[in-house]
């Protein structure tokens, strides 16, 4: 009788966990009725804001320029795509159907790493603060682990496995069942979306940043890894989580449907973003090639200029 009493009681706890993860049909007007203001993400995302736009009025109020692209970077598709898909009413969904985690798993580790990258952040700051903390900002860019995290190879690697670490393992269904460990992995993404963006793309002085043929290079190796990671996901014989998406007895939503579009959004969203970054490397890689000829351009002209003088003087 006790055993029963034992059960009934588990069951009983983890029946109102279950219930938070059954949200609402999904319908568009959900993204806006289910938002939520109150995590922790929410915060760091008002704080990184605040911040930007301090040092940017810092720089423009002793009349320094500012590119107002990089602060639209940041701000918009930097953490206003985080807060989209974590703030916003997809949130509610991200426990319930895979597929939403999908879209944000691409938008956290390959979306909006790209424009944070691309807003310069760690140069406003070394612009903007004074004096001893930007020593400590310089010490720590230029420091042993920011080196090693930052080598393009180690970067290719936490991202390539990172998420088949997560994904075909038991992690994934722990964070399922752990709220703050499905919070972690969210950061994670942001983190490893960061460390292998930041020294492909990003403007920020980085030690040992590789060449632009090189990056390309290791842009093009990460297109396959998306490609067989989502087609694994679509083709499984088994469901990601074990029966966490089943036991939610969900009646707008088939688990197994829902998982075949999940590997889709990852399939198509990596390659996508992939063969974009390679794009927007390619032109980056043009114009350093024009500044370049045109610096030498102007050095020739220089020393032309300073051989003419030399000769009039003669």
């Amino acid at each position: 009788m006790l055993h029963v009493d034992l059960i009934s009681a588990a069951t009983s706890a983890a029946a109102p966990a279950v219930a938070e993860a059954i949200p609402p049909p999904f319908t568009v007007t959900s993204v806006f009725t289910e938002t939520r203001l109150d995590s922790w993400l929410a915060v760091g995302l008002v704080l990184a804001a605040g911040i930007y736009l301090y040092g940017v009025h810092r720089l423009r109020a002793r009349g320094d320029r500012w590119p107002v692209i990089r602060t639209v970077f940041f701000l918009g598709p930097g953490l206003g795509g985080i807060a989209a898909v974590t703030v916003s009413g997809l949130h509610a969904y991200d426990t319930a159907l895979l597929s939403v985690h999908m879209v944000q798993h691409m938008v956290l580790s390959m979306i909006s790493p790209i424009f944070l990258a691309l807003g310069a952040p760690v140069t406003l700051a070394l612009r903007t603060l004074p004096q001893r903390p930007r020593r400590l900002l310089l010490a720590a860019v230029h420091s042993r682990i920011a080196r090693i995290y930052s080598f393009p190879l180690v970067a290719f690697a936490i991202f390539v496995v990172n998420p088949f670490a997560l994904y075909f393992t038991d992690l994934y269904r722990y964070t399922l069942e752990h709220a703050w460990a499905h919070e972690l992995v969210h950061a994670h993404f942001i983190m490893t979306g960061c460390v292998f963006f930041w020294p492909l793309l990003g403007l920020d002085p980085l030690p040992g940043r590789w060449p632009y043929p090189a990056r390309a290079l290791l842009m093009l190796l990460s297109v396959p890894f998306h490609t067989v990671l989502g087609l694994t996901i679509m083709q499984s014989s088994t469901l990601f989580g074990g029966d966490w998406y089943p036991s939610l007895g969900l009646t707008w939503a088939d688990p197994w449907d829902d998982q075949v579009v999940a590997g889709g959004v990852l399939w198509a969203g990596g390659e996508f973003v992939s063969v974009t970054m390679l794009a927007v490397l390619v032109v980056q890689w043009m114009r350093q090639a024009e500044r370049e000829a045109r610096r030498v351009d102007r050095e020739l002209d220089r020393q032309e200029a300073r051989q003419r003088a030399a000769e009039s003087a003669a």
